[in-house]
């Protein structure tokens, strides 16, 4: 017991709207119907929980994630409220708010992933989707994860063993009937990998959302034992490849509190399987969220925690990418001249990657053709601060066209988006009007909820040519396209 309120409890008990006595039998009957019909809790009980910061005993932290993840429509683990012994999540920083009790714990991160997956596959079945609370600040995980990042990985504690045979972590236990794999079974979750990956790229993440979180939990279920070194640390970058495409699909469809979350996992595991610079990309992605919702500041955060993080064995492709997202950032606050720069050593970074060296799986998506998509993302961001870079949005959006495979569907409805929106903002309606509808015919086979939201802000830019027959046309037509707003409450990401 600390003495002190737990205010993540608190916070969420407010949220609820419980009172403490229906609280505490909520927590008996859940127990007893998981097998725990000897647990006696009472209104003095939840009371300590919430304002001296007791620490209930397992399975009150399990019941109470599940109480409060039904009720609140959204995923909410043991670290949320707040019931994590230190011990087990290390040192806090004096006066320092720590989200989520990051970092925690290597031998935490499996029972992490797989309590987490196994709440937002809960969701899925009883029809909750639920997006309500805040986005982790970027400062805050920066200030919590830099110096873990940081420092060499620490893989005794969940790492390979040696071992004659597997044995099974107590993290498991309850949550999945793990078994120990070999190379077989890693290599089919390395090429499952790869298809939900192309599936994303091509049609968005909503589809495959939930096959990818089971998949997860799944290998979640199989860290709990641990394999030979080789096997432990591919696994750890299954469960690293598997946690960004399920944060990547979040945010696809809107599931911002929810993809985070996902980002962060990803990084633990990366990391915990000796991959900085996977760590890196994961949080990377991150700050992409992050400018996509209107959050550039917080962004930059991430991105610093990001680039130092990916330590320096990181190739130049990947610079390169990383750079690209600092810079649409930049953009977004109108900072022309440092976004100038640092798509400029962008270029000269993807440039000097002879391919002499395999870029790793989740590298291969960024080509030539995505650098392109990228400058004219940042150069149409900055051209609502700076309408002269519309003319160099327009150049590299038609280039990332030009060079987009088939199977990049996704990509080539967002650069129509750039082009269009730069045409809007360069005066140029007739152009605009027909990237716009080479855009919108491609949404309706799409599940991405993030072109839409890049159509609702093209759409703002044609206001001033309402009065033009096509333009008029067209946004008759969007307006009919736009999926409509759902009521407040009724579950719905907004």
């Amino acid at each position: 017991m600390s003495g002190q309120p737990n205010t993540r409890l608190a916070d969420l008990f407010g949220l609820a709207g419980w009172t403490k006595g229906e609280l505490a039998r909520l927590v008996n009957r859940q127990a007893a119907a998981m097998g725990h019909p000897q647990l006696a809790t009472d209104t003095s009980r939840v009371r300590r929980w919430i304002d001296m910061g007791e620490i209930p005993r397992d399975p009150v932290p399990r019941v109470l994630a599940d109480l409060f993840t039904e009720r609140l429509g959204r995923v909410v683990t043991i670290e949320d409220l707040g019931l994590v012994r230190q011990g087990r999540t290390g040192k806090r920083q004096r006066g320092e708010e720590n989200p989520d009790g990051l970092p925690w714990a290597p031998e935490r991160t499996a029972a992490v992933l797989t309590e987490f997956t196994g709440m937002d596959l809960m969701l899925n079945r009883r029809g909750l989707v639920g997006a309500g609370v805040a986005l982790t600040a970027g400062s805050a995980l920066h200030s919590a994860m830099h110096q873990w990042l940081n420092a060499d990985p620490a893989l005794a504690a969940d790492g390979p063993r040696t071992d004659e045979f597997p044995h099974a972590d107590p993290a498991g236990f309850d949550r999945y009937e793990a078994a120990p794999v070999g190379s077989e079974e890693v290599e089919e979750l390395e090429r499952s990998v790869e298809v939900f990956r192309a599936w994303d790229a091509s049609r968005g993440g909503g589809l495959q959302r939930k096959a990818v979180v089971g998949q997860l939990n799944e290998v979640g279920g199989m860290l709990a034992y641990h394999h030979p070194d080789h096997l432990q640390r591919r696994l750890w970058g299954v469960a690293a490849n598997l946690a960004v495409l399920a944060g990547w699909m979040s945010h696809d469809v809107g599931l911002e509190p929810t993809a985070q979350k996902y980002f962060v996992i990803a990084a633990h595991a990366a990391r915990e399987g000796g991959d900085r610079p996977r760590a890196g990309e994961a949080l990377s992605r991150a700050a992409r969220q992050m400018v996509h919702l209107g959050r550039p500041d917080d962004a930059l955060d991430l991105m610093k925690l990001a680039k130092s993080g990916a330590g320096e064995e990181v190739l130049p492709r990947t610079r390169a990418m990383l750079h690209t997202i600092e810079a649409w950032a930049q953009a977004s606050m109108g900072k022309s001249q440092a976004m100038r720069r640092t798509l400029g050593r962008a270029e000269d970074l993807f440039v000097s990657d002879k391919g002499d060296v395999a870029p790793p799986s989740w590298m291969q998506m960024f080509d030539e053709a995505d650098l392109h998509g990228m400058e004219a993302l940042a150069y149409r961001t900055l051209a609502e601060h700076d309408p002269s870079a519309a003319a160099l949005a327009q150049s590299h959006a038609k280039r990332a066209l030009d060079l987009r495979e088939n199977g990049r569907e996704r990509s080539k409805i967002f650069d129509w988006l750039s082009l269009a929106s730069a045409c809007f903002i360069a005066d140029d309606p007739e152009q605009a009007d027909r990237y716009a509808r080479l855009a919108l015919v491609s949404m309706g086979s799409n599940s991405s909820h993030r072109t839409w939201d890049r159509l609702r802000q093209m759409y703002r830019l044609t206001g001033q040519y309402a009065s033009y027959p096509k333009i008029e046309e067209l946004r008759e037509e969007i307006q009919l396209a736009l999926p409509k707003p759902k009521r407040p409450g009724s579950g719905a990401a907004v």
